[in-house]
């Protein structure tokens, strides 16, 4: 789905089904809401401008949030029960599912590039074909993982033709100042950093297919507690079309609650998507065939239904 036409769906006033009963009252079952979220995004947003606690304070609901360095980890906490809601990109909730956690997509993204191969400027590496036999480091499971096995797939390589080297992204960023590695996929604010010192874009994900990110529930949480759900998924809407139009000020929230340099952020601020809509079959037929994918590979242990881990409301 083109970006503009995701967007038009995403502005309109039935983003997941809420009425406006919904929108106007939070349920008051639940007492605290945990949030977990990573560097970037429109939860950095809603952190920043206190827009969920805002919401929620009259019902007497708190909001607890945790930062985490990848989607796998968050993901984990969800599973555990320690987190209720989160935005991760579209390879997390496939490892969670194949594994059997007790999530649920719950609302979509579209990535544009935000993401991508980095590799120094210097380096010989300078056609996707040319990874064969190099050292590729990614955080395994999550979106770079995914973005390296596009990367594989345009140059017609196997997945045996590289070398992976698993690390988060703070090791990541490590091993590719020092060299130790001959490419990095990484998301942002990490693949702005790593262009600002010294890393040459070898690929970006428009270049080589489709990809989302999507917010994802805790089944329990989202079972107990749909209404709730609903109204923060609104919330965050509105949160998102306002840094559509703010990405200055965007960079500089960004900057504020993870501390990432400023002309960094605004890099990653200035070519990211914020909006967030429904789960279209579009979206969900994208995601199975990531899934396929890493299943094809060995790299999930058995094959999954995506539908099966989707939210109704976010089908409304």
């Amino acid at each position: 789905m083109r970006r503009r036409d995701f967007l038009q769906l995403s502005l309109g006033a039935t983003l997941t089904g809420i009425s406006a009963n919904a929108r106007a009252q939070a349920p008051a079952g639940a007492k605290e809401l945990r949030v977990g979220y990573q560097k970037n995004g429109v939860l950095v947003i809603a952190r920043q401008q206190a827009s969920l606690e805002r919401k929620l304070a009259p019902d007497g609901i708190a909001v607890k949030w945790s930062e985490f360095t990848a989607g796998p980890p968050l993901l984990e906490a969800m599973n555990a029960g320690s987190v209720d809601i989160g935005q991760v990109g579209d390879t997390p909730p496939i490892f969670a599912q194949a594994a059997g956690a007790a999530i649920l997509y719950v609302a979509g993204q579209p990535i544009t590039n935000g993401q991508g191969i980095l590799v120094k400027q210097d380096s010989p590496i300078r056609t996707l074909a040319d990874l064969k036999g190099q050292r590729i480091g990614f955080t395994q499971g999550s979106s770079a993982h995914n973005v390296t096995l596009m990367a594989l797939e345009k140059a017609h390589l196997a997945y045996a033709d590289i070398t992976p080297v698993y690390l988060n992204p703070p090791d990541g960023a490590a091993a590719f100042a020092r060299g130790s590695i001959d490419a990095w996929a990484i998301w942002d604010p990490y693949f702005a950093i790593g262009q600002a010192h010294g890393g040459r874009i070898l690929v970006q994900p428009s270049e080589i297919g489709k990809t989302n990110s999507f917010y994802v529930g805790n089944r329990d949480f989202a079972v107990r507690e749909p209404q709730l759900l609903r109204y923060v998924l609104d919330t965050l809407a509105e949160t998102a079309r306002w840094a559509e139009s703010n990405r200055d000020k965007v960079a500089k929230a960004l900057t504020d609650v993870t501390g990432v340099d400023l002309a960094v952020q605004t890099v990653a601020a200035n070519r990211s998507s914020f909006v967030i809509g429904k789960l279209t079959e579009e979206i969900i037929a994208t995601q199975q065939a990531v899934a396929d994918r890493f299943q094809k590979l060995g790299l999930i242990p058995r094959p999954i239904v995506i539908r099966d881990a989707v939210w109704s409301g976010a089908l409304a």
